[in-house]
């Protein structure tokens, strides 16, 4: 008999027929297990979307909670974050530390910088970070894992699939003109969001037979559409309402809560643009809002999760619980759909 490849523990039989026949003095072979269930390779792509982006754990314990294992994962920014950490088995350490955030503790992690490409030097979440993940390498993870960014200048998408899992996270989160670029082999990377808000497509390259895909922002832009005439002077002209505030010093100007909050600096029209750096965040998602939506329609996922998260603000991330509740009733409510899939392209 022609002995090959090892099955069960049990040298198989390659010869083309014929029962396998047991060394002496043992009974007869039993017969062959039965064959599981074949499950395609599940894939989820987990998009951007700042603090809303605690909605992605939600989704992950459901799927736990269904039996349902992903054997791939794609993240952006926040997307990459929750999904790499998941992946190196630190999700209950995420949940703990998300779920005991305050507005004030968030300012623990905002280090301004008066000169340099970004608001907030990024260091202590990444050194947070680089602790929490010592020494773990994408390739050593159980699951097939990557975090997309963009290279500043070029405008490349670059998929992180290899390399020290903190540095792929902290590129794909650096938030162009919020956090200062990362450098990591040899090139500069900024938030993935700018090229692949929603990574689809990097799902299925890595192998994902069945995507799942998380949309942060569906509720915030959802509607967005063309306005085809606008302008003239207004049919009844009111004096503007002006929110006064008592005069504030430079160092109260400049407190990272204040840099970050995207109130205005000084007294301005209730309904008038708000400081830089939320006029930056606002432009920053409308623009990631269309790039999501026409990649969405070149290349749909199996399944779109879309929690509701429109109440919840980019830098609200003392809501974690809230946006984590949100996932889970998006993913409840989309169960029936993904097992669907599942079986379909199974």
């Amino acid at each position: 008999m022609m002995q090959g490849f090892s099955f069960f523990g049990r040298a198989a039989d390659l010869s083309g027929g014929g029962q396998a026949i047991a060394p002496e003095g043992d009974g007869p072979v039993p017969p062959p297990p039965e064959p599981t269930p074949h499950r395609p390779s599940v894939a989820l792509a987990l998009g951007g979307g700042a603090a809303r982006g605690f909605a992605h754990i939600g989704v992950l314990r459901v799927l736990e909670r269904h039996g349902l294992r992903p054997s791939i994962i794609a993240g952006t920014s926040i997307g990459a974050v929750v999904g790499g950490l998941w992946a190196a088995g630190k999700l209950d350490a995420l949940e703990d530390w998300a779920r005991h955030l305050t507005k004030r503790g968030i300012l623990r992690y905002i280090d301004p910088v008066f000169r340099g490409p970004g608001l907030i030097s990024g260091k202590r979440l990444s050194d947070r970070l680089a602790n929490e993940l010592s020494g773990v390498d994408i390739e050593q993870l159980p699951v097939t894992f990557g975090a997309i960014a963009t290279e500043l200048g070029t405008g490349h998408e670059i998929w992180l699939t290899r390399g020290l899992l903190s540095e792929a996270i902290h590129a794909s989160y650096c938030l162009p003109g919020i956090f200062t670029p990362a450098h990591v082999s040899g090139r500069w990377l900024m938030d993935g969001a700018l090229v692949n808000p929603i990574p689809v497509s990097a799902a299925r390259a890595l192998g994902g037979r069945v995507v799942i895909a998380v949309n942060l922002n569906s509720e915030v832009f959802g509607r967005g559409t063309v306005i085809q005439d606008h302008g003239g002077p207004l049919l009844e002209e009111e004096e503007p309402v002006v929110a006064m505030r008592r005069p504030m010093g430079l160092a109260r100007m400049l407190r990272p809560d204040r840099l970050l909050r995207g109130t205005p600096l000084t007294g301005a029209a209730a309904t008038g643009p708000r400081a830089l750096s939320g006029v930056m965040i606002d432009a920053f998602n409308v623009m990631q809002d269309r790039i999501a939506r026409s990649r969405l329609a070149g290349d749909p996922p199996d399944v779109l999760v879309s929690p509701k998260l429109g109440k919840i603000g980019l830098f609200d991330f003392h809501r974690a619980g809230e946006a984590m509740e949100a996932g889970m009733e998006a993913t409840e409510r989309m169960m029936e759909d993904i097992k669907a899939s599942i079986t379909a392209l199974g």
